[in-house]
């Protein structure tokens, strides 16, 4: 892979609309991605609208008053999994292809989110949670290498907010579910994980439908034998370039999902802590009706990041995302004790937020090469997790030592600004093609 430190930007011709040039092999790359991320949008979020309830009913008394706390581990035990998994699908998926790792990953994922619903004690659920985070990890990078490859350039940036959208329908879904099994009993929590065995017929699609990457076919059958030789993660960190870049975007990914973590974990918790003190007794309800609306925030706010990425470019659209991110957290969280309008307000902070994540989608696989790809953008995207796995954590802690979730949510969710430091160190790369 060869990389010049200084990229110079190419913008495709503005004739006609942006999807011009959209094949029918492109859109069934996407159906493919934005279903898979949307799958595992609705295991993630599902897994924060159950968890007090879910902890509630396998904690024992003793456990009970560190609620919080054991929250967070479990949280953080899937985002280990998930870094750990998400750095060797991609790895892999330079070696045998996206479209095998996409098949593995989902099929995987599936069977061990069913599984989550039999967890009869802590020790099981903790241990499923980190199996499940393995099996997701793979699947945001071999789709978004595969969007990246696939689609003309002046529409891939939309395509990508596209994709990244999936992650909040499927969020989206996870909120509605609970919305109407809230209320059924203890054991509902059981049924929202059950659900989740659903995405193990995608696997039908993917194998009939989905076309590898001709660029990785090509990146793939031109390498050298001593570069196949070479462990791709070797070959990203040997080259000078691509190792700058890879630290930078580190940097970027680790505050920003380390922010989002402990922001989407508090939002329920700050809900239920509002509505108890007013003396509600909607509490599910009520925090379903606040994920709906902070998951309706965070679709729109992926789908205008691939339109605002082309129009104003990838880093000043990124930089307005993560400012705004941090002045809506406070906003949300500290501004207000009415309930209809921090439901409201969540959308807003949603929209930033999570919709700040399509900037991975978008920026990413535009930095570096076909031939490791997936490899570098899944390393930045999925490694840090394994830091970021202690932002609930420590996020339940702060919420014990300051009596609430509104000021540990406000502290965490200003991590976000940390990621405009390394902004003007990485290139812009609007119009850049992927065909290297």
């Amino acid at each position: 892979m060869t990389l010049s430190k200084d990229e110079s930007t190419r913008r495709s011709p503005a004739q006609g609309r942006w999807y011009r040039d959209v094949t029918r092999a492109n859109r069934r790359s996407l159906v493919a991605a934005f279903l898979g991320w949307g799958f595992d949008g609705y295991e993630t979020y599902a897994l924060v609208v159950v968890l007090v309830p879910m902890m509630n009913d396998l904690l024992s008394p003793g456990q009970q008053a560190d609620l919080p706390f054991w929250g967070g581990v479990a949280v953080g035990v899937t985002l280990l999994g998930w870094a750990i998994g998400g750095v060797i699908g991609g790895v892999v998926a330079d070696y045998i292809g996206r479209k095998r790792v996409m098949l593995f990953s989902v099929a995987a994922y599936a069977v061990f989110a069913g599984l989550t619903a039999l967890a009869g004690n802590l020790e099981m659920l903790l241990a499923l949670r980190f199996l499940t985070g393995l099996s997701l990890g793979s699947e945001w990078g071999t789709g978004t290498a595969l969007i990246a490859e696939t689609w003309p350039v002046r529409a891939r940036a939309k395509a990508a907010g596209i994709m990244q959208a999936g992650f909040g329908f499927g969020a989206l879904l996870a909120s509605g579910v609970w919305l109407v099994l809230g209320e059924a009993g203890p054991g509902a929590w059981r049924i929202v994980f059950l659900i989740g065995l659903a995405p193990a017929l995608f696997t039908l699609y993917i194998r009939r439908h989905v076309t590898e990457s001709s660029s990785w076919r090509h990146a793939k059958d031109t390498a050298t034998a001593r570069r196949r030789k070479e462990l791709t993660l070797v070959q990203v960190f040997k080259e000078p370039e691509s190792r700058r870049r890879v630290l930078l975007t580190l940097v970027l990914s680790l505050f920003s999902i380390g922010a989002y973590y402990t922001v989407s974990t508090s939002l329920p918790l700050f809900v239920k802590e509002l509505a108890a003190d007013q003396g509600r007794t909607d509490l599910n309800h009520l925090t379903s009706l606040a994920g709906m609306t902070y998951n309706v925030g965070s679709i729109l706010g992926y789908v205008a990041g691939g339109f605002l990425a082309d129009r104003i470019g990838r880093r000043p659209y990124i930089a307005l995302y993560l400012v705004c991110a941090v002045a809506t957290t406070a906003l949300l969280y500290l501004t207000t004790t009415s309930l209809p309008l921090i439901i409201l307000m969540a959308a807003l902070n949603g929209f930033f937020t999570l919709g700040m994540f399509a900037a991975f989608a978008i920026y990413l696989p535009e930095l570096f090469g076909a031939s490791v790809r997936a490899t570098a953008i899944s390393f930045v995207f999925n490694s840090t997790r394994i830091v970021a796995a202690a932002g609930p954590i420590v996020f339940g802690e702060l919420v014990l030592a300051l009596g609430g979730a509104a000021h540990a949510a406000v502290i965490l969710g200003s991590l976000y600004i940390v990621g405009l430091l390394v902004l003007p160190f990485l290139p812009e790369t609007t119009g850049t093609s992927t065909e290297r």
